[in-house]
């Protein structure tokens, strides 16, 4: 409830919206002393829920040792997710302004327009100028960051044919945020059903693993207040891998082609679903024509869904969109960016961003041959294998793309949490989903708003002791990241 509170305070909202027009609220956004205070408020209700999360972390361990029954735990977790989401169902995009053109986007295609030829600006009048109140613009397209107003979206066809469907029933953008938010919390919903199964293979807790997959604060602030498609994405990957063994690998090579209808990556899924659809110890050539054959039900799949939609594919054309931002979270990025810093200094002329590009290629190229590794040369046969093949290849992508956000480390936790992790691991995992969450709000999104970083590190700093560095909490992460199997027969009830 802070979160959202809070958020109605510095989330950017469209100025024609009724909630402006509550005088209370006006007032207080229109002071920067408010924003900050909002922001404030924001960060402890995020805090509140990093010391809930860590207490149902524990409790579900705990619970699972005294009375071993990992049913129950699952159960607990699952209603805790369905509980602490409410509330944000009906918030506007927060921490980011991506649910806002998600809305613009689905508006595109229903009037017509293709999203993958045309950005959200197409929606204004031709003799629109993009003022700073945007009281001129169309309701739909107010609150689009004006970054993107001209960029068509490299989303795949899942979405945006969504986002056209719910758009023919209203033009109200927070509407139509909320039904966004809707059709990305069937991916948790996925994630829900998928992540026990997925421990079970491995004999990791499937209620600890449930815990920290649907309700870490990376996964509150960045997939469900954030509103991002990756949310939807990597249920549908999870999912996929769970269907590949239980219903044959052509199922599941065709939910992970859906999966990349939504965002490319999401075919990463593939590399696992080969690998467990092998016999033990298959050849190279074996290994080639199976993990052929997935990606070929995959992306006829995922060709098909822009066939039936009518959208095509010329998304395809746009997934260089996201390479024209520079993230700090971004490896390749930044050693890029120091090399032409370095070549700008000492009078090297190879332009602006040479190394910069020339590193992020190479980041794509290693991701890409990390997969290829994992798939010619990791066991065959082997379930776990499998889990940790694709926590390898999404790792890899995740730490070399050319562009990182927060939310795309939504993609490991399904894959990472599910294995038998050592402690050291666990804790590691734990306190990167607590970090990840608190950080939320300071994505790149504000944009140079130096007090609130300034503001909101402060906060953070204070709040990260305290979570993790006491003594308690010492103690509730030593109880959770304790080695714990589950009892025999647990795992088969779920």
């Amino acid at each position: 409830m802070l979160v959202l509170l809070g958020g109605l305070l510095t989330a950017t909202l469209p100025p024609s919206t009724p909630v402006l027009k509550l005088a209370v609220l006006g007032a207080v956004r229109a002071h920067e002393v408010g924003r900050m205070a909002g922001l404030v408020v924001v960060l402890v209700g995020l805090g509140l829920l990093a010391s809930a999360w860590l207490q149902l972390c524990r409790t579900v361990a705990v619970g699972d040792r005294q009375t071993g029954d990992a049913e129950e735990g699952v159960a607990l977790v699952r209603f805790a997710a369905a509980v602490w989401c409410a509330p944000l169902v009906l918030a506007p995009p927060l921490f980011s302004r991506d649910g806002w053109s998600y809305a613009a986007q689905g508006m595109l295609a229903r009037v017509g327009l293709s999203p993958y030829d045309w950005g959200p600006g197409a929606l204004a009048p031709d003799n629109f100028l993009p003022l700073p109140t945007w009281l001129t613009a169309p309701p739909i397209v107010q609150a689009v960051d004006p970054l993107w107003w001209d960029t068509a979206t490299p989303y795949g066809p899942v979405p945006v044919a969504f986002g056209a469907v719910v758009a023919g029933t209203t033009g109200n953008p927070w509407l139509l945020v909320i039904a966004h938010r809707g059709f990305a919390l069937v991916g948790l919903v996925l994630l829900a059903w998928a992540v026990p199964r997925l421990a079970a293979w491995s004999g990791a807790n499937p209620a600890v693993a449930s815990a920290i997959v649907l309700v870490s604060p990376l996964m509150m602030a960045n997939g469900v207040a954030g509103l991002h498609n990756d949310l939807l994405m990597v249920g549908l990957m999870a999912a996929a891998l769970v269907v590949a063994v239980e219903r044959g690998w052509v199922w599941g090579a065709a939910l992970a082609g859906v999966a990349a209808g939504v965002k490319v990556p999401g075919g990463l899924v593939c590399v696992g679903i080969a690998l467990v659809a092998l016999p033990v110890g298959a050849t190279v050539a074996a290994r080639l024509r199976r993990l052929t054959a997935v990606g070929a039900v995959s992306v006829g799949t995922l060709l098909g869904l822009g066939v039936l939609t009518g959208l095509g594919n010329g998304w395809l054309n746009a997934l260089t969109v996201p390479g024209e931002v520079n993230t700090p979270l971004s490896a390749t990025t930044l050693v890029g960016g120091v090399l032409d810093f370095f070549a700008l200094h000492l009078g090297v002329d190879t332009g602006p961003a040479f190394f910069r590009d020339v590193v992020r290629a190479l980041g794509l190229v290693a991701a890409l041959g990390t997969g290829a590794w994992v798939a010619l040369r990791w066991r065959t046969g082997s379930r776990t294998t499998a889990l940790a093949g694709v926590a390898a290849a999404t790792a890899a992508f995740v730490l070399l793309s050319p562009v990182v956000h927060l939310w795309y480390f939504l993609m490991l936790p399904p894959f990472v949490a599910t294995l038998r992790l050592r402690r050291h691991a666990m804790g590691a995992l734990i306190g990167l989903s607590l970090l990840l969450g608190l950080v939320a709000p300071l994505d790149s999104s504000l944009h140079g708003a130096y007090y609130a970083i300034v503001l909101g590190c402060m906060t953070v700093a204070l709040l990260l002791p305290v979570l993790l560095l006491t003594r308690s909490a010492r103690e509730s992460l030593a109880r959770i990241v304790a080695p714990l199997a589950p009892p025999a027969g647990a795992l088969e009830r779920l």
